[in-house]
């Protein structure tokens, strides 16, 4: 009831589960390390028993899922226990849902940032092992960066969304949250794999890397990043390049990333033009300028002309980091700042997010204006990012569990 991080508490079937975990488990059958593990997932995705949402309260009384969608199958199988669908910022935006805004477990005054918001907060407040979450733009990196877990964006394609929303068909990503690093690669391992129900699937294998010697990698930063970087995230970079890896200059593609998300809102305008049109958007609890009923609205007068444009340029961006990253093996810096976070979700690129440390705050928005600058102060985790080439999110994992065990900032919890 404080953090308003579950949508749906599916007690049912999580008891059923863990029985018949526990049953398998006693007869010698293990079937890996998420084996009995329960999880949470993000109220876009179908489970068996449960209405999906979406967080959104036009669709709030949909029908109850007949089947699984393709991430909890695979979960299932693993022997994953599904413990309930959490919350999400309304059509996979923000943190305010159709009941609530989902809080920050490290300070509760605050929202927890979206459009993950639950899986997010449930996972740093302990409310379950790990969480299923998706990004189209910041949705896994915002709300990790705002409670202090860690998460992975895989490469597009990577993971199937058949049986889950979509929001831009050409941008949406699933991918796992945890509290720890390490944690991720077993998760994603589950997950991975070729889904004939979703189009944008690809034929890849993954397993975690057993690597723990990273002192070989080339490691990509840039100088300009330390202007304006908190003490937690200089901390990070600083303890990254301690770890022996060969540091390589990266200088981020001179490429415009601000028309970018024209098209991510005109393919979500055209996923929701029923809504739109029908004036149904006015059920939804978030009416700003920023918030979609508008955005919806707006995109309709970008022409096709400059939508054309704006697509030509993504994939000049596409080649561009393509051969940015020819030099080197994984990229850090700021989750915002570095300006990557719009352009490698438009690749494609996976990218890692993980705590760095803490900072004092006072309550903010979304967007991370301060609401009340006289408000008493409260230690928040910093996070900050990872980034690697197409397909190379076992780097990511290998680097990234090294570089947590160096900062020795992961195992603080809140305290409420």
């Amino acid at each position: 009831p404080l953090l308003h991080a579950w949508i749906t508490v599916m007690r049912e079937r999580a008891r059923a589960d863990a029985d018949a975990m526990d049953a398998e488990r006693a007869a010698g059958k293990i079937r890996g390390p998420l084996h009995g593990i329960p999880y949470g997932l993000k109220d876009l995705f179908d489970a068996e028993g449960a209405k999906t949402t979406w967080g959104a309260k036009p669709y709030s009384e949909g029908p109850v899922a007949a089947t699984d969608c393709t991430v909890v199958a695979k979960l299932k199988e693993a022997g994953a226990v599904l413990l309930g669908k959490t919350s999400c910022g309304a059509l996979a935006y923000g943190d305010i849902w159709y009941g609530a805004v989902t809080r920050n477990p490290f300070d509760p005054r605050e929202g927890s940032s979206g459009s993950s918001a639950g899986s997010a907060s449930a996972v740093a407040a302990g409310l379950c092992g790990f969480a299923i979450g998706t990004e189209t733009l910041g949705s896994l990196v915002s709300p990790s960066h705002r409670c202090g877990g860690s998460a992975l964006r895989p490469t597009f394609g990577r993971v199937s969304r058949a049986g889950g929303m979509a929001l831009c068909w050409s941008l949406d990503k699933a991918g796992p949250m945890a509290r720890h690093v390490d944690d991720l690669g077993p998760i994603l391992e589950a997950i991975n794999g070729y889904d004939p129900a979703d189009p944008s699937s690809i034929r890849t294998g993954f397993s975690p890397s057993p690597r723990t010697d990273v002192s070989g990698l080339r490691l990509g930063f840039n100088e300009a990043w330390r202007e304006g970087a908190t003490d937690a995230e200089l901390a990070a970079f600083d303890a990254a390049l301690s770890l022996g890896a060969t540091k390589v200059d990266f200088p981020v593609p001179d490429l415009p990333s601000a028309p970018l998300p024209q098209q991510l809102l005109a393919e979500a305008a055209a996923a929701f033009e029923e809504l739109t049109l029908s004036n149904r958007d006015d059920e939804m609890v978030w009416q700003e300028d920023a918030a979609w009923p508008n955005s919806f609205r707006a995109i309709r007068f970008l022409s096709a002309v400059d939508l054309i444009q704006v697509d030509r340029l993504r994939r000049r961006w596409m080649q561009a980091v393509h051969e940015a990253f020819e030099g080197v093996d994984l990229v850090i810096g700021p989750n915002f700042s570095s300006g990557l976070l719009t352009p490698t979700n438009f690749t494609g690129h996976p990218c890692l997010v993980m705590r760095a440390g803490f900072q004092q705050t006072t309550p903010r928005t979304i967007f991370g204006q301060p609401k009340d600058e006289d408000a008493a102060a409260a230690r928040t985790p910093v996070a900050i990012s990872l980034w690697a080439p197409l397909f190379r999110e076992d780097t990511l994992l290998a680097f990234g569990a090294a570089l947590e065990k160096k900062l020795g900032v992961a195992g603080e919890r809140p305290q409420f």
